[in-house]
C-alpha cells in the first residue's frame, strides 16, 4: 500500500509538472516548409487573413504566395522577380510590390495575375504602404546616402501622383492611424515623424530616448498607442503616446528585429529577432502598462513575420546559410544562402 502511495504522489507531481512546462511553452513550431529556392535573400511577408494568402518577397526568385491554411505553395507571381515590399489591398483588388529596380509591380489580388510593373526611381524601393484617409499607396526608397524618397501613387488605379523627399538616409515603412497620420522612422536620427497624411508636412517629431534605430513601427488603434520595436546595442519594444510622443512603456527585446505585431485577442506585442533567432512576447495590461511575457526560439534570420488575426499565428521565414570569411577587416561579404532550403515557420499560440 505505501508503494502504491508513493506512485501516486509521484504521478501527481510529474502531472503538475506537465502542466506548467504546458502553460510556459507560449507558442510551439507547428510546421516547417521548405520550398525550391535559389541564393535568395528576401524581406517582408503580408498575410490575406481572409484568403488565407502569405506573400512572401524572394528577392532573387519572386513574390510567392503560400497558403496558411493548406501548407502547400499555390504558385509565384509573373515577372515579380525582384520583389522587396508587398501590400495587399482586398479593398481594390490589387496588390502593390515595391521591387528591387526602381518598379513597382501592381497585380490582381485574387487572380494572382501581374496588371502593370512602373518605373518609379533608379533602384532600391523597400516597401510600400497605405494611407486610407486620402486612398494613396506610398511606395518608399531604402537606404540612399542624404535622402529618402517617397513615391505616391492613387490606391484604386495605381497613378502616380508624385513624390515627396525627406532629409533622412534611411526611413523605414511608417504607420498609418486612419485618421490623417501617418508615423514615420528615422533610423539613422532616432526620431519618429509625425505626417499630416494629405500633405506630409511635419506636425511633430518625436525623440525616442533608449531608441536607437526605430525599424518597426506599428498603431495599436484599440489603446491609441504607437508601437516601435528598436534595432542598437540594447534593443528595445516602445510604446509612445501618439499625441505628445512621450514614451509610455519599454521593455527589452532581441536583437535583430525586423516584424512587429499585435495581437489583440490575447493583448500580446510579438516582435521577431533575427539576430537572436527569438520572438519577444509582451503582455499589453493596459494603454500604458507593458511587461515582459517571455521569449520563444525560431531560427536564425527569421525576422519578418505575419501574424494572423484570427487564430494568433505567427508566420516567419528563413533559409540555411553561410557567412564567408572576411576579405578584409570590417567588410564582412553577404551571407550565401543554400539552395532549396527556404523555409516558411508556422507557430501556433498554446
Amino acid at each position: 500500500m505505501k508503494t502504491l502511495k508513493v506512485y501516486a504522489v509521484a504521478a501527481a507531481v510529474l502531472t503538475l509538472a506537465g502542466a506548467a512546462y504546458a502553460k510556459g511553452e507560449l507558442y510551439s513550431l507547428e510546421r516547417a516548409v521548405t520550398l525550391p529556392s535559389t541564393n535568395t535573400d528576401w524581406d517582408y511577408v503580408k498575410l490575406d487573413p481572409q484568403s488565407g494568402r502569405l506573400f512572401v518577397a524572394r528577392r532573387k526568385d519572386g513574390l510567392s504566395v503560400f497558403d496558411v491554411r493548406t501548407q502547400r505553395l499555390i504558385k509565384t507571381i509573373e515577372n515579380s522577380v525582384g520583389a522587396n515590399g508587398p501590400l495587399l489591398l482586398p479593398e481594390f483588388n490589387r496588390g502593390y510590390v515595391a521591387m528591387t529596380d526602381g518598379s513597382v509591380l501592381i497585380f490582381d489580388l485574387k487572380a494572382l495575375r501581374p496588371i502593370d510593373r512602373v518605373k518609379l526611381d533608379a533602384g532600391g524601393l523597400n516597401g510600400a504602404v497605405y494611407e486610407p484617409t486620402t486612398k494613396r499607396v506610398h511606395v518608399l526608397v531604402g537606404a540612399r546616402p542624404d535622402k529618402s524618397t517617397w513615391y505616391h501613387l492613387d490606391a484604386p488605379t495605381g497613378r502616380l501622383l508624385g513624390k515627396t523627399e525627406f532629409a533622412s538616409k534611411k526611413m523605414d515603412d511608417p504607420a498609418a492611424d486612419g485618421r490623417g497620420h501617418l508615423y514615420a522612422p528615422l533610423r539613422d536620427q532616432h526620431l519618429v515623424l509625425k505626417l499630416r497624411a494629405s500633405d506630409l508636412k511635419e506636425e511633430a517629431r518625436f525623440s525616442l530616448g533608449p531608441c536607437k534605430q526605430p525599424v518597426s513601427v506599428e498603431y495599436d488603434h484599440h489603446a491609441d498607442r504607437l508601437l516601435l520595436g528598436c534595432r542598437g546595442d540594447a534593443p528595445v519594444f516602445l510604446a509612445l503616446d501618439p499625441g505628445t510622443g512621450a514614451i509610455v512603456g519599454q521593455v527589452p527585446i532581441g536583437r535583430g528585429v525586423d516584424g512587429l505585431a499585435l495581437d489583440e485577442t490575447r493583448n500580446r506585442i510579438v516582435t521577431t529577432n533575427g539576430g537572436d533567432a527569438t520572438m519577444t512576447l509582451i503582455r499589453r495590461r493596459g494603454p500604458d502598462d507593458y511587461v515582459l511575457e517571455g521569449s520563444v526560439s525560431t531560427r536564425p534570420r527569421a525576422r519578418t513575420m505575419q501574424l494572423d488575426p484570427t487564430d494568433g499565428r505567427v508566420f516567419t521565414v528563413t533559409a540555411n546559410f553561410t557567412l564567408p570569411a572576411a576579405d578584409e577587416p570590417n567588410a564582412a561579404p553577404p551571407a550565401v544562402f543554400h539552395p532549396n532550403s527556404f523555409t516558411i515557420l508556422t507557430y501556433r499560440p498554446n
